[in-house]
């Protein structure tokens, strides 16, 4: 296949792209040109800016690909031009989503037909699937969680590696039993590429992430074997978010809410299963990205954690 990428030289579209061409597929990258393009055999790219619908238009028009992967679009804006460029005219678009856009429920995990939070930060992704099951495009949208592993730009692992290989308290708001779910980035990019010629992926979601949850102190835990301590050794310090003001700043990488999903209809119907559980593939993103990269040796700003200790 000849497969448009929208980004690739990033975190989820390094791994897709490297996973693409192993399989013996054409890729082509569309992107600002501000980040290198993977080092691989045959690997094109165009450069534009997506958010500007004339200049996607002029680009791409006149190309011809059998698959699209719209690893960032964000709104509905983002994508629409994208999707009327090539409607009818190609066999697989993949939408990349996300897990955020469900609503806080009492039962869990959550499962695809979930119902949507109208007030999620992530309602344009939601309006984009609804908008592409409408279209006679041939879409399948991917809803992962938390996504981790090396080359994450988020704070996520690293948070915690930041305070753990410096002997620090690690502060996690409430009770430490808040359940939450981690997806390794390779994991994710195999679902992805799972899709392709699997017909009974039209049209459909599929929930990716690990399939395991953990609490938010199992997750300090893991992360203190991963980088070659104990669990037992890592001072876990609980408090009440709600008496803190912190403004913009970020005390904590994730959501303070349960929040995972079952990964069962994309096991059955991708034929994929995660390759990583939690220890090891927080080892890989330590190993291979945190040590790699000399971040723990890097300088971080621990004020908001001692706001929190001093407090208590």
């Amino acid at each position: 296949m000849r497969i448009l990428i929208m980004g690739g030289t990033r975190f989820i579209g390094v791994y897709l792209t490297q996973l693409l061409v192993e399989q013996g597929h054409e890729v082509v990258l569309f992107n600002r040109g501000n980040r290198p393009v993977p080092d691989l055999p045959g690997v094109g790219q165009i450069t534009g800016d997506r958010t500007d619908a004339t200049q996607l238009k002029e680009k791409l028009a006149q190309e011809e690909f059998d698959a699209i992967f719209d690893n960032n679009g964000r709104e509905l804006t983002d994508t629409q031009p994208l999707a009327e460029i090539f409607q009818g005219k190609i066999q697989h678009f993949v939408y990349m989503s996300s897990a955020g856009v469900y609503l806080k429920s009492d039962q869990l995990p959550h499962v695809e037909g979930d119902k949507v939070d109208p007030k999620s930060r992530h309602q344009g992704k939601h309006e984009t699937e609804a908008y592409l099951r409408q279209q006679e495009l041939p879409f399948t949208s991917i809803r992962p969680t938390y996504i981790y592993g090396p080359r994450n730009y988020n704070e996520l692992e690293s948070w915690f590696f930041d305070r753990i290989v410096r002997d620090r308290p690690v502060p996690i708001p409430g009770n430490g039993l808040h359940i939450t779910q981690l997806g390794h980035v390779k994991d994710l990019a195999k679902a992805m590429s799972q899709v392709l010629g699997n017909e009974q992926a039209l049209k459909q979601i599929y929930n990716i992430s690990g399939d395991r949850f953990v609490t938010f102190d199992g997750l300090a835990r893991a992360c203190a074997v991963a980088a070659g301590k104990s669990a037992d050794a890592v001072n876990i310090v609980h408090y009440d978010p709600k008496k803190f003001d912190f403004g913009k700043r970020k005390a904590f990488p994730m959501r303070v809410q349960h929040f995972f999903a079952a990964v069962n209809k994309a096991v059955t119907q991708l034929n994929w299963q995660p390759e990583y559980d939690l220890i090891s593939g927080l080892t890989d993103s330590f190993e291979n990205d945190y040590l790699a990269a000399g971040n723990d040796k890097a300088e971080v700003d621990f004020s908001v954690d001692e706001e929190i200790l001093q407090a208590l």
